[in-house]
């Protein structure tokens, strides 16, 4: 069973542009052009962000899941078009 971590994670800052993600002992930076699906959402959507195991990271009100690989690269894993890669 995957154990759930809400803690761990944490949005540090929200601009026009993106948004800075703390998750365990880094934080990323998550632009809204190349992860479109977080443009429009509220504030209360993107803080509700759970940490799934080791790598992966979910926003249930958004029906987002990401890869921590995917936010530490996401030039290299634009050419995924979906919101699910876990």
């Amino acid at each position: 069973m995957l154990e759930i971590c809400l803690r761990q994670t944490a949005i540090v800052s929200i601009d026009s542009r993106g948004f800075w993600l703390r998750c365990r002992d880094e934080e990323l930076y998550v632009p809204f052009a190349l992860f479109p699906w977080f443009e429009h959402a509220t504030v209360a959507q993107l803080c509700l962000v759970q940490c799934i195991g080791e790598s992966c990271l979910y926003w249930p009100e958004l029906d987002v899941e990401l890869g921590l690989d995917r936010l530490r690269t996401p030039m290299a894993a634009a050419q995924y078009a979906g919101g699910v890669d876990c």
